[in-house]
Order: structure tokens, then sequence, then C-alpha cells
């Protein structure tokens, strides 16, 4: 029987760290989806604390070609880190949801803030077609969505970085990087190099996704006081969750999405979650809002039994 949580909803409608508009739209899509009522339902206390604010592209200049949008990015995720931290301050389990994927600098930001004050450490379990491990001198387009993971491992915009006034957030080895299929070539040899654990559509074919998700788990929870669960939509594929913008065929299935989540669910380890890359314009009648409520639902104790 999973634990119940006093769940803190946050959304956080960014739309700069990508060159495709609508993903700013997804936190309203997830929520008219039910994701509040799906989370009660399971006998969670839920409390949405509505939106971080976030400037929309049209009225800003986007700086930088190496990393667009770069201060109002950090604002947005600095706003974010702090609501994070007082959220667990006060004993509630963050769920944020996205905007793009440039949001967990400051939802992983946040909680290792909290835990640190502690003298601990967190985990990350990040799902996603992409590795997100680029840096403003690796990155062919500059966009910041792709560069979050890295960033919180220490590598990247010291304005990012070094948000919080620490870095690095998390530990190489605390991290698990889940379904990614379509990496740069420079990010190739960044993820090689950083000491991450790395789990490919092949491997995950290869081993099934059961034994990736049981040594995913022990690898993030060994030595940390949990793990965040950092949810790309586009780590599914295609076919069950079409709303994405970076849409990358052969992903993971709806029934693997769902034992992992379960997994987590099972561990009583996830500290934080947050859900991102659904673009609502690009989506078929919701159906990527369902199938985020379905993964939330999952890694906050839904089963079959």
């Amino acid at each position: 029987m999973s634990r119940k949580h006093d769940i803190q909803i946050l959304g956080v409608p960014m739309d700069l760290g990508a060159d495709r508009r609508g993903v700013d739209m997804g936190p309203s899509a997830i929520r008219i989806a039910g994701v509040a009522r799906a989370l009660r339902a399971l006998g969670h206390e839920v409390m949405d604390s509505g939106d971080v604010p976030v400037p929309t592209p049209e009225n800003r200049d986007p700086g930088p070609t190496s990393a667009k949008y770069l201060e109002e990015i950090r604002i947005a995720c600095d706003d974010l880190r702090s609501r994070c931290r007082a959220a667990l301050a006060a004993g509630r389990t963050p769920l944020v949801l996205g905007g793009d994927h440039s949001i967990a600098i400051g939802t992983i930001s946040g909680v290792a803030e909290h835990f640190r004050d502690d003298g601990q450490r967190i985990g990350i379990i990040w799902v996603d077609a992409h590795a997100d491990m680029n840096t403003p001198e690796s990155s062919p387009s500059g966009n910041v969505h792709g560069m979050p993971l890295s960033t919180v491992l220490g590598l990247g915009a010291p304005e990012l970085v070094e948000l919080g006034g620490f870095s690095p957030k998390v530990l190489p080895e605390h991290v698990a990087l889940i379904g990614i299929r379509n990496l740069d070539e420079h990010e190739k040899d960044i993820v090689r190099r950083s000491g991450v654990n790395a789990y490919t559509m092949r491997e995950i074919d290869e081993r099934g996704m059961g034994e990736v998700i049981a040594e995913s788990i022990e690898k993030v929870s060994q030595g940390t006081a949990g793990f965040h669960v950092s949810f790309d939509i586009d780590g599914l594929d295609p076919r069950e969750a079409p709303g994405v913008g970076t849409p990358v065929k052969g992903g993971i299935d709806w029934r693997e999405g769902n034992l992992l989540m379960e997994a987590v669910a099972d561990s009583g380890k996830m500290v934080s979650c947050e859900i991102t890359e659904l673009n609502p314009i690009l989506d078929v009648r919701n159906q990527s809002g369902q199938v985020a409520v379905e993964m939330l639902s999952s890694a906050f104790g839904k089963s079959i039994l």
C-alpha cells in the first residue's frame, strides 16, 4: 500500500526553452484532464497553488543565441525553486506541471536545497526521449529545454548552474536517464563522460523494462534521501502521447510507463515529481493530457489490485 501524500500542484507555463510554441498550455491541459480529482480519489490531500508567472516569448528579446531567454528562464526557475522548497518545508510533495523541460532546473534546485539543509542528497529518475544534457557550447539550437539535466549536474550557464547558490544539485551516480533514443552528436559524448546511469530504448528492449526500473530505483536511492521524478511526456511513444513538440518513434509504451510509475510508488522514495513538454496544440482531444494524469496516478499509488 503506497503512502498518502499532501500534494501541492504548481503549474509552470514555460514556453521559452523551445522553438515551438504551445507547451505553456500544458499545465491547463493536465488540470482539465482531471489530475487533482484523480489524486484525491486515491486518498491524497491536494492543493493547487496555481501557476508560476512566466513571460511569453513575443514580448521578449531572446538574448544570446547559445542559451535563448536565459534571464527570463532564470527568474522563473528561481521562483519555482523557492516554491518547491517551501512546499517540502510545509510537509507537502511538490507536483510540478509543465511547460517545457527547462523548468526542471527550478524544481530540482528547490528539492535539492531542501534536503541539502539536512546534509542529504537526492536522486533523479529522468524519463525522456532526449538526454537534455547539452550546454550552451554544445547545443545546435540554443534551446534551454535541451540543457536542464546537464545544468543540475553542474555544467552549463552559470546563471542556471548556481541557482540557489550551490552546485551540483545532484551527483551523476544518483541519476537514471530512461528511454533515450535521440541525442545530438556532441551530447552523446557529454552523456558518456558524465557518469549518469543512461538506459537507451535498445537497452530496455534487450533487458526488459522491469529490470531497468529495478536497477534505476536502486541506483537513485543509494545514499540519498529519496528521488525526484522528471517525466518528459515525449519519453512515451508518440502513439501514446502525440501532443509533444519533439516526437520520436520507438518510445516507452503505455504499459511500460505505468509499470515504471507503479514501481516508483511501491518504493515509497519519491519526494517530488514533475511532468513536462505537453503541447495541447499538437494533441488529439487531450489524449496526452489524459495519459499524463494516468502516469501521475500510478506514481502516487494507483494499482490494479
